[in-house]
């Protein structure tokens, strides 16, 4: 229920912390849809992702951030960049701390660079349905210790516990204000961009090995027709390269008789059928970029 006596609160919230803490699974949970690719691979997140999230009081924009990591590449490098030039443009930040995890070198490598920003911390400790209540109240010691937080919050976001708590706090720290993005707009990410991460995260699923860190998608074309099958529907065509480093992980990305792309090909189109609310048609290559995480011309074009 809105309270007329409070004013609306609108602004930038940033999620930050290391790799594999459950920022993207979190800002799914609050946005209430997918906005952003979630794996248990660290690192799956590779650029600012933005969701809206709207409530009666206020509006909070995420922005969910690559996890701050010490860098091996120059891609590592610039993922770091991005968060960097996040943390000095938002309103509030949230440390994610996953539950079941100690706190590591990590979490004290960003405690150190939120010691510089200006904007107040939420401490959030996620993935509270994966630890033991005894881990949950150790952990958000641990936690409050950190840094000088102003709330430290246990919440699961695949249980959904505390997510709305959460959503009050932060709104309650914005800065009064109109809302930012249109009530029926939940990210700013633009579709090519969101079809191709889905295909990412399919492929991040079927293979193993070195290839996850090694892969980009870029979406080489994309058409609208009508869908000779549905009266009133619409036929999206969509090509795209899956991009690995070496001619060794090619075959991994292939399978045997191409049985792992056709599977990529398979989950990443559902989930595109239901973004864009139209049957899709994919066609998937893969193609070697020799080393492209330590070349600056090839992190251009593949949009990093």
């Amino acid at each position: 229920m809105t309270d007329p006596d409070q004013p609306y609160r609108s602004g930038f919230v940033a999620l930050v912390g290391r790799p594999n803490a459950g920022k993207t699974t979190l800002t799914n949970a609050m946005v209430g849809e997918k906005v952003g690719i979630v794996s248990n691979r660290p690192q799956t997140t590779r650029h600012a992702i933005r969701g809206v999230v709207h409530r009666p009081c206020g509006q909070i924009v995420l922005v969910d951030t690559p996890g701050l990591h010490k860098p091996k590449s120059l891609l590592g490098k610039r993922l770091n960049d991005v968060v960097r030039d996040t943390l000095s443009d938002v309103d509030v930040i949230v440390f994610c701390i996953p539950a079941d995890q100690p706190v590591g070198t990590g979490d004290k490598f960003i405690a150190r660079q939120l010691a510089e920003v200006k904007a107040p911390v939420v401490v959030v400790v996620t993935k509270t349905d994966a630890a033991g209540r005894k881990q949950v109240a150790e952990q958000l010691i641990a936690a409050s210790q950190l840094v000088e937080a102003a709330e430290v919050v246990p919440v699961s976001a695949v249980g959904g516990d505390q997510v709305e708590l959460l959503e009050d706090l932060l709104i309650k720290l914005l800065p009064e204000g109109p809302a930012l993005y249109p009530q029926a707009q939940t990210t700013d990410e633009d579709v090519e961009r969101q079809i191709a991460e889905l295909i990412r995260e399919a492929a991040l699923e079927k293979v193993r090995q070195e290839v996850p860190h090694s892969l980009a998608v870029t979406v080489e074309e994309m058409s609208r027709r009508p869908d000779p099958k549905r009266a009133g529907g619409e036929l999206v065509e969509v090509h795209a390269l899956l991009h690995c480093e070496r001619p060794s992980q090619k075959p991994m990305l292939l399978g045997k008789g191409g049985n792992i792309i056709k599977a990529i090909g398979t989950e990443a189109r559902a989930g595109m059928e239901t973004l864009l609310d139209a049957r899709v048609h994919l066609e998937l290559h893969v193609t070697v970029l020799g080393e492209w995480q330590d070349d600056p011309k090839k992190l251009n074009r593949l949009g990093y």
